[in-house]
C-alpha cells in the first residue's frame, strides 16, 4: 500500500495544475534534482545548443569573418539588448550587451559622476549600498579614486537621509544578494533625483524574476548579468541600461572602437556613437552572446507579471512547508515575508548552513550557501514547481531532523 499523500504534498500537485508558466518548464534541460539556484546559476535553455553548434560550425567554421555581416554578429550587442529591454521594463534602443557586471557598474558609475558635474556643481560623494555584493564596493571605490570623489557607503533604508547637494552619483542593488530583500526601486529614484544626483541600479538579482520598471520611473542608469534568471549560461555578457534622455550625454569611462561613431574609420580621436551604442567598448564576446540570446527564446510568450506572480507563490508555499517540516528553533527566516520586500529567493539562517547544504545536495536538493549561516533558495518561476518546493522542504526537515555530524 502506498504511503498517503500529506496535506503540503496535495496542495504542491493542486497548484502545479493550476500553474500557468507550466508548461515553460520544458523549454530546459532539467533532471530530478530540484535545483533552486538558479540566481546564481539558471539552467540550460533546451535550444541553446544547438544554437551554438550552428554558431561554432556554420558562422564560424564555414562563413568565418562574413559572418560579421551575414550572421549579425555587429548588431549583437544592441540586438540581444532589445530582447533583454522589455524583462527590465525598458524601451527598445536603450539596452546593450556586452562585458562582465563590474565593468558595466564601472562605466555607469563614473558616468554617472560625469553627468552629474556637466552643470558645473561641485559634486563629490558617491553614496553605495553597504550590504552590496563585494565587487559592487569594489568598483566603486575604485570609480571615487577615478572621479576624486569621497565614498559613502550606507544601507539602502539610510540613503535618503544621507543624500544632499555633493552627492553625485548612488549605486544600489535592486535585490540584496544575501538575504533576498527588494529595494524600493521608485522612492529611492526619486530622491536620488531630488538633490540633482544620478541613479546606477545593480539589477543581477532582480531582472527575469521580477516587474523592474526603468522607463517607469526614471532611472538613469543600469546593469545586470545574464546568467542568474535569464538563464545565459556561466559567464555569459552582462548589459547597461541608459535612458534615452540622458544618452548623448553619458561619457563612458571605457571608449573603445566598438563604441566609436566610424568604428572603422580608425581614427585616432574618439567620437562617441549615438544612443545606447557608446556603453559598448572592444570586440564582443560573440559565442557567449549567442548562446544568451537563444537562451532568451524561453521567454517567448511569457509575461514577467506571470512570472512575478508565481515567484511569490513559490516563495511563500516554501516558507508555509519550512515551517511545517522543519524542527522549531532550527532555522530564522532572513527574507522579509512582504511581498513588497521579497525578491525571489527565500534566505534561512542556520547555524550549520554550510554542512546542511551539503547534505541538501547530496539528497537531491541544490541551493548555495553564503558564509558565515546563510542557506539560500532561489526559485526561478520558468521551470521550478510546487512539488519541487515541498519536496526541497520536506528534505530539509529531515536533514535538520538528523544528529550534527562531527
Amino acid at each position: 500500500m502506498s504511503e498517503p499523500v500529506s496535506e503540503l504534498a496535495f496542495k504542491a500537485r493542486e497548484l502545479d495544475a493550476g500553474d500557468e508558466l507550466a508548461g515553460v518548464r520544458s523549454r530546459f534541460v532539467l533532471d530530478d534534482v530540484v535545483y533552486l539556484d538558479g540566481n546564481s546559476l539558471g539552467a540550460l535553455p533546451a535550444g541553446v545548443p544547438e544554437r551554438v553548434d550552428d554558431v561554432v560550425r556554420r558562422q564560424w567554421g564555414e562563413l568565418r569573418i562574413r559572418s560579421w555581416e551575414e550572421s549579425g554578429w555587429w548588431t549583437a550587442p544592441e540586438r540581444i539588448g532589445d530582447r533583454i529591454a522589455p524583462l527590465v521594463g525598458a524601451a527598445a534602443g536603450q539596452v546593450v550587451v556586452g562585458d562582465s557586471t563590474s565593468v558595466n557598474v564601472l562605466k555607469a558609475l563614473v558616468g554617472a559622476v560625469r553627468l552629474a558635474r556637466l552643470d558645473g556643481s561641485v559634486r563629490d560623494e558617491i553614496v553605495v549600498d553597504a550590504t552590496t555584493f563585494p565587487t559592487d564596493g569594489y568598483i566603486a571605490e575604485s570609480a571615487a579614486r577615478l572621479t576624486g570623489c569621497t565614498l559613502r557607503p550606507v544601507t539602502p533604508e539610510r540613503v535618503p537621509q544621507v543624500l544632499g547637494g555633493r552627492t553625485a552619483a548612488v549605486l544600489l542593488n535592486h535585490v540584496d544578494y544575501r538575504s533576498g530583500r527588494l529595494h524600493d526601486l521608485p522612492a529611492l529614484t526619486d530622491a536620488v533625483h531630488a538633490v540633482g544626483a544620478v541613479v546606477v541600479w545593480d539589477l543581477c538579482h532582480s531582472a527575469g524574476a521580477l516587474p523592474v520598471g526603468l522607463d517607469e520611473h526614471g532611472v538613469d542608469l543600469a546593469v545586470g548579468c545574464t546568467y542568474k534568471y535569464l538563464n545565459g549560461g556561466p559567464g555569459s555578457p552582462a548589459y547597461l541600461y541608459v535612458r534615452r534622455e540622458i544618452q548623448d550625454r553619458f561619457d563612458s569611462p571605457l571608449p573603445g572602437w566598438n563604441s566609436h561613431a566610424e568604428p572603422f574609420g580608425m581614427r585616432p580621436d574618439y567620437e562617441p556613437a549615438a544612443g545606447a551604442l557608446r556603453g559598448r567598448v572592444g570586440t564582443p564576446d560573440i559565442l557567449s552572446m549567442l548562446a544568451l540570446e537563444a537562451a532568451l527564446d524561453v521567454w517567448d510568450g511569457v509575461s514577467i507579471e506571470a512570472v512575478r506572480a508565481k515567484s511569490l507563490a513559490l516563495t511563500d508555499f516554501f516558507v508555509q512547508c519550512v515551517a511545517a517540516r522543519v524542527p522549531e528553533g532550527r532555522l530564522e527566516l532572513v527574507t522579509p515575508v512582504a511581498h513588497r520586500e521579497r525578491g525571489s529567493q527565500i534566505a534561512l539562517r542556520c547555524e550549520d548552513a554550510g554542512e546542511v547544504m551539503k547534505r541538501l545536495i547530496e539528497r537531491g536538493v541544490v541551493g548555495d550557501f553564503r558564509h558565515p549561516d546563510v542557506l539560500r533558495f532561489g526559485f526561478t518561476p520558468l521551470y521550478v514547481g510546487f512539488g519541487d518546493v515541498e519536496r526541497a522542504a520536506r528534505v530539509l526537515g529531515e536533514v535538520l531532523a538528523e544528529p550534527r555530524r562531527t
